[in-house]
């Protein structure tokens, strides 16, 4: 990747960024004219018509039906020839599942093993062995008819002083729970009930249902510690009434919590979930990469990292397979990518459906070009694992879950699998949030960290700006990691973003 440092106007030299010598676009730092002259090394173009920043121009011709490289990849066929310094983009791109020939590990690799001497944080240690970076007291409806008294019972602390070390009294409402086939929908929703009660950042917790749900609260109470109680609207006889007993329930909550203070705890603890969202073609180029080698100094800690968002690791999967750590890990991701692959069929849809307007207005032409970007923020390190949605992540190191790329979503099932923090990168702009994890919030540009600045927390744009390395911003994001799981607010935590959306993946009856 060429980057340099730049002063405005950008000379000739320093207007274009090439990820990989063998790419045939590069990618426009700043908005480019008609009639300028732009270099790198061994190409030297005039811009043909006008290009804005993040989109890519042609460094040489690209005959009709030629493949379009970027990342040293491919990521589409050309429509038409593309002549050197013309836009590349929809108009003459197209999609296609290109072929992929897997090199699988040939040996395996062994656990993580951490370093002797790591970083620590302020956490609140659980009697599990994991590690909790907040001390929250969850209130969950069962089911969609308890959703609004949940949320009314957080409501009602809005405003109290809560003793420290207390963080909050977490609503989690939704529009589930009922009406749900039987089999692996439920089963869904439960495993990702069960994974916001019996979360690290959870001290205590309330399961809240109507009564007469699909989803009945002794579910979860089967086995369950003095950390939960169980209530229903109908058992406590009303919306009132059971404000009022879910009031009583977190009285006694608190004080519990309240004597439990920080205390140091190694970063082999951390559970890092990843993210993007709004992403744009400088994601691939500052704000994922930089992640990445955040995550990198994670997992040689000791640490974990949670990889999510099947529909956007397609195209980029052979990647990942190469760095499994062993045949049978590699053969599980790729068999939720042809699950989730056949989900989409099912209903006439494609990976390709996945970019959005604001994507593509931000420079991806498509989904091939969208994952090459995306999986670059898990680094470099080993793929240990690959799990289900909202399933317990139980292995150290860099897993990979199976979730939607919509990021709600996403977030809620990589949480559920035990994320006790998030990194979310974004190039357009996203506020999401979720109601017991911290996220941070990484852009990709300096323009929308200037747009959004109370929203985002890192500005990984000073990359393209020339003003900072990667390494640099890399090393910036670890050390807010742990500034954040030791109790900093971020900035989805100060403007109280706390979305919490399920993944429904059958029908109603």
């Amino acid at each position: 990747m060429e980057l340099v440092r730049i002063s405005e106007p950008p000379s000739p030299d320093k207007c274009l960024i090439r990820m990989r010598a063998a790419d045939n676009v590069a990618v426009a730092r700043v908005r480019l004219s008609p009639g300028q002259l732009a270099r790198l090394p061994g190409v030297e173009l005039t811009v043909q018509e006008p290009i804005a920043a993040g989109h890519k121009l042609a460094l040489c011709k690209v005959p009709a039906g030629e493949l379009v490289y970027r990342y040293g990849e491919p990521i589409g066929r050309a429509t038409q020839d593309i002549l050197p310094g013309r836009h590349v983009h929809l108009h003459n791109v197209a999609y296609e599942e290109l072929g992929t020939d897997y090199r699988f590990p040939e040996t395996g690799v062994g656990p993580v093993t951490p370093k002797a001497d790591v970083p620590c944080f302020l956490g609140y240690p659980r009697e599990d062995g994991r590690a909790g970076t907040r001390n929250y007291i969850a209130v969950v409806a069962a089911s969609n008819c308890a959703a609004h008294v949940v949320q009314l019972i957080a409501n009602s602390y809005q405003g109290e002083e809560l003793p420290p070390g207390v963080d909050g009294v977490a609503a989690f409402p939704h529009g589930d729970g009922c009406s749900q086939s039987t089999g692996a929908d439920t089963e869904q929703l439960q495993r990702t009930i069960r994974g916001v009660l019996d979360h690290p950042n959870v001290g205590a917790a309330i399961i809240l249902g109507l009564g007469c749900e699909g989803n009945q609260v002794e579910y979860y109470l089967a086995g369950a510690g003095p950390r939960l109680r169980g209530m229903t609207i109908q058992d406590c006889g009303g919306t009132t009434a059971t404000v009022e007993a879910g009031r009583r329930e977190i009285g006694l909550m608190i004080d519990r919590l309240a004597a439990e203070p920080r205390v140091q705890v190694p970063v082999t603890r951390l559970v890092l979930g990843l993210e993007c969202g709004g992403s744009d073609a400088f994601s691939g180029i500052t704000s994922n990469p930089a992640l990445g080698l955040c995550c990198d100094h994670l997992v040689a800690a000791g640490g974990t990292v949670i990889l999510g968002e099947t529909p956007e690791v397609f195209g980029a999967e052979h990647l990942l397979v190469r760095r499994a750590r062993n045949r049978q890990v590699a053969e599980r991701f790729l068999a939720f990518v042809e699950e989730y692959k056949n989900y989409l069929r099912s209903y006439g849809g494609s990976f390709n459906d996945n970019p959005s307007p604001g994507n593509k207005e931000g420079g991806l032409t498509n989904i091939l070009e969208k994952s090459l970007g995306a999986v670059t923020k898990a680094g470099s390190s080993t793929l240990i694992d690959a799990v289900a949605y909202a399933e317990r992540v139980r292995e150290r190191g860099l897993v990979f879950m199976n979730t939607p790329g919509y990021d709600p979503a996403s977030l809620t099932g990589i949480a559920a699998g035990g994320a006790n923090i998030m990194a979310f990168t974004t190039g357009r702009g996203s506020v999401t949030g979720f109601p017991t994890v911290p996220v941070i919030k990484i852009t990709s540009n300096s323009s929308t960290y200037a747009r959004m600045r109370d929203n985002m927390d890192v500005n990984a744009g000073l990359i393209a700006d020339g003003t900072a390395s990667l390494e640099e911003v890399g090393l910036e994001i670890f050390k807010l990691l742990v500034r954040v799981a030791s109790g900093e607010r971020t900035c989805a935590e100060r403007h109280g973003h706390a979305e919490f959306v399920p993944w429904r993946i059958g029908p109603l009856l």
